[in-house]
């Protein structure tokens, strides 16, 4: 006979309480569309503080907190840099932003030169969408004591359909990271699955664990990955690209300049260490390319 006793009884009388007993409250939507809640938005806000500084070509710094629901924070002035000066934009780190919290959805969206935004904590998905140029840096909470490495900063389809910039974060991100990334550098310390989908141009560089199906439709561009358990043979796509070893002193001297760059960005003890052992780093790197 089967014990049917429970000493720990599930109470669901709160879950399945009818929320209104007179039945006199809509249980369905009241208007055909939800608009943005109406005031000013943290992309306005950062658009207002910095037009002047764009229109006078001098270098300004603004900071405030995020939120999960501040989204596409910095595309509204990163549209208005390329309206003034095109795809040139302005020169490297005109704009400084910088950014406490949770990011929400599409941070950096169509980021240009001259801007570099700057989120101390994590951030959500579409990160650097349309990304043409400039800088995104991604990094824990300055008291973080976490390994970065081993933690998830940012989330899914990274730098989808980037044409151009440099994104760095000290963390792991989700699935389809740089799918149709066609000139954009990124360093991230591990991805989920379907990395580089699509690829066709730019250089991403993965310092840490990665998931199945690396590389699906990749045409073009450069992945260099760190995989000291041999992992990678296994989970490339090998349709259209394949594995190599880094190539001669060039790209060894390119991949460590990448790390270092990111560990300064970052201030990733875990890209420090790869840098500080680079001897044995580098033989662990593989190289994806076009077949």
């Amino acid at each position: 006979m089967t014990n049917t006793y429970n000493p720990f009884p599930l109470d669901l009388s709160r879950v399945l309480a009818d929320p209104d007993p007179t039945g006199k409250k809509a249980r369905k939507n009241e208007q055909p569309r939800n608009d943005r809640p109406e005031g000013q938005t943290l992309d306005d806000a950062l658009y207002l503080a910095c037009k002047r500084a764009v229109d006078e070509k001098k270098p300004m710094e603004f900071k405030a907190a995020i939120h999960n629901t501040d989204r596409t924070v910095g595309a509204r002035l990163s549209g208005y840099i390329a309206q003034k000066y095109g795809d040139a934009g302005l020169r490297d780190k005109t704009i400084v932003a910088t950014f406490e919290g949770s990011a929400g959805q599409s941070f950096g969206a169509f980021c240009i030169n001259g801007a570099q935004l700057n989120v101390f904590g994590e951030a959500n998905d579409y990160v650097g969408k349309s990304m043409n140029g400039g800088e995104i840096v991604i990094r824990p909470p300055k008291n973080a004591k976490y390994a970065t490495n081993e933690n998830a900063i940012i989330g899914n389809t990274v730098l989808y359909g980037a044409t151009g910039g440099t994104l760095y974060a000290a963390g792991l991100a989700g699935e389809r990271f740089c799918v149709r990334n066609s000139g954009a550098v990124a360093v991230i310390e591990g991805v989920g699955d379907h990395a580089c989908e699509y690829m066709t141009g730019g250089t991403v560089v993965v310092l840490g664990e990665f998931g199945r199906n690396f590389g699906a439709g990749m045409s073009g561009g450069i992945a260099f990955v760190y995989d000291p358990e041999n992992k990678l043979p296994t989970r490339l796509n090998g349709d259209m690209v394949k594995l190599e070893r880094l190539d001669g002193e060039e790209d060894d001297a390119w991949l460590r300049e990448c790390v270092k760059g990111h560990a300064a960005a970052t201030e990733s003890r875990y890209a420090w260490v790869l840098d500080w052992r680079w001897g044995d780093t580098a033989k662990f790197f593989w190289r994806v390319v076009p077949k």
